[in-house]
């Protein structure tokens, strides 16, 4: 009797361990919640202490759990799963968070853009990719996603007497919401023909029942609304707009953190659940890649402004992204290179993006302006940043010695290993585009060293400590992971332990 009603009420085993990173997150989130009650408008200052000292604490079990010999924690029946892969997703989401605080501290106080509400979403959309980088199963992927898009869609509306951060918000949010339709319907015919949610499980059906019509469409519906979340080609229009209308420090989050989150889920989806059906999705990621890398670029040659220059390179570098997802099941080597590609290349563009837009953020604390035009005579006046920029610039354009080029070259690598002409065709495209890249990022260092000042004014900036701090970090791994690569490519490699088919 005992033993039918241990059954029946049968709880599942939480590994408390396994699951620390989140808790605590969601432990300062109530945090900020209370301090912000209570604490009076000339101390609000210690809230983003509180978020950034929260998101380091969050990191320490991320460490004890690399350290340990334990092996993958499997929780909920196989939905959520703690593995190497998921460790360093969830270190690459908590140290750019980190990073986001820091360039947030004094560009939310100054603007008293409401600390405590604007910290509390932040690190609520953190613990959703968190989450993400564990979920294993199609409910769990959806929850982790709604939980770090729904605080995304009111961090872009935060300025909210500003037009275009209302309108920034308000097509984030209905183009999300529009993609999260098409997504989650695409989830209910997975569920419908293979009666499982999670991704092992749907695995397994595939591989016995094949490719149906119905399938087809269905990963198509899926694909589709990740794109949008890694703003592919064509769904990437949302981006622009909502990168210049949000907030900066939130404008860097999102091409960062928001973007990785959702190639996290695709690479789940891609290599644990729908591995069968490869001959549906790698065709559609070759197309994505080509368009998204194609667009991003040549429209980014037409940009004056820096954010919405940034926001089309964003959209770029995820085409670079998806090269790798296009030739995947072609083999086991090809599986295994275009993993580690994808992990190594989000790693390095969290360090090198996130350090262009601290420098954004600090440059226009002195010209008040988004224009590429007023970094004329930056390093006349702050040669500091000057050079700092030109070292994120040439290395997004995968120049060495700085850090995009192992990026770009992992990328590459996986390309012509995978073999096959589509492959070629597809590192061709990539070269091109690489080239054009390079007009507009060298354009950017030509006015910051060659042009004057605009207004001839050449006062220097006054960074704070804590923009100082976070242009130090990535200006630092940028310049690491240049001259000694394999500092990151061993973090890529532990990617190879997510299961595949």
């Amino acid at each position: 009797m005992i033993g039918v009603l241990a059954q029946t009420f049968n709880q599942p085993t939480l590994d408390y361990h396994a699951l620390a990173p989140e808790i605590i997150l969601a432990g300062v989130v109530v945090l900020l919640l209370l301090v912000d009650l209570f604490v009076d408008e000339t101390r609000k200052w210690a809230l983003s202490t509180i978020a950034g000292m929260g998101v380091l604490a969050a990191f320490i079990p991320i460490v004890t759990l690399a350290l340990s010999d334990d092996g993958p924690r499997v929780m909920f029946g196989g939905g959520y799963v703690v593995d190497d892969f998921s460790l360093v997703v969830k270190a690459l989401f908590l140290l750019s968070a980190y990073v986001v605080i820091l360039m947030s501290s004094n560009y939310v106080e100054e603007g008293d853009y409401h600390q405590g509400e604007y910290y509390f979403l932040l690190l609520t959309s953190v613990l959703g990719m968190v989450m993400m980088g564990s979920s294993r199963d199609l409910v769990s992927i959806f929850v982790a996603l709604e939980f770090l898009s729904i605080p995304a869609y009111m961090l872009a509306a935060w300025r909210k007497r500003d037009v275009k951060s209302n309108e920034a918000g308000m097509k984030y949010f209905l183009l999300g919401v529009f993609a999260s339709a098409v997504m989650l319907y695409g989830m209910s015919l997975v569920y419908g023909m293979s009666g499982t949610t999670l991704l092992s499980g749907i695995q397994g059906y595939l591989a016995e029942k094949g490719n149906e019509p119905i399938t087809t469409l269905a990963i198509m519906f899926i694909v589709v609304g990740f794109a949008f979340k890694v703003s592919a080609v064509p769904f990437h229009t949302w981006a622009p707009d909502t990168y210049e209308g949000a907030p900066t420090p939130i404008a860097a989050f999102l091409s960062v953190a928001s973007k990785a989150a959702g190639f996290v889920a695709l690479l789940a989806l891609v290599f644990v659940a729908f591995p069968a059906a490869k001959d549906v999705w790698q065709p559609l990621f070759w197309v994505l890649a080509a368009l998204t890398m194609t667009v991003g670029n040549l429209v980014a040659l037409r940009q004056t402004n820096i954010v919405r220059l940034f926001a089309y390179s964003s959209i770029a570098q995820g085409g670079f992204i998806l090269m790798p997802l296009a030739v995947v099941g072609n083999n086991a080597q090809a599986r295994e290179d275009a993993l580690t590609a994808v992990v190594t290349y989000l790693i390095i563009y969290a360090a090198m993006n996130l350090g262009a837009f601290a420098v954004i953020i600090a440059v226009a604390r002195k010209t008040r302006s988004g224009e590429i035009s007023s970094y004329g005579g930056l390093f006349d006046y702050a040669p500091g940043l000057a050079v700092a920029m030109s070292f994120f610039l040439f290395s997004l354009a995968g120049i060495p010695p700085f850090g995009g080029w192992i990026a770009k070259f992992g990328v590459f690598k996986a390309l012509l290993a995978a073999g096959g002409s589509w492959a070629v065709i597809l590192a061709v495209i990539g070269a091109v585009n690489s080239v054009v890249a390079l007009f507009y990022y060298a354009g950017v260092a030509r006015e910051m060293f060659m042009n004057p000042a605009p207004d001839g004014d050449t006062t220097p900036v006054r960074v704070p400590q804590a923009l100082v701090a976070a242009l130090g970090i990535t200006a630092a791994v940028t310049l690491l992971v240049g001259v000694l690569p394999n500092v990151v490519l061993h973090f890529g490699d532990l990617s190879t332990f997510l299961p595949q088919g």
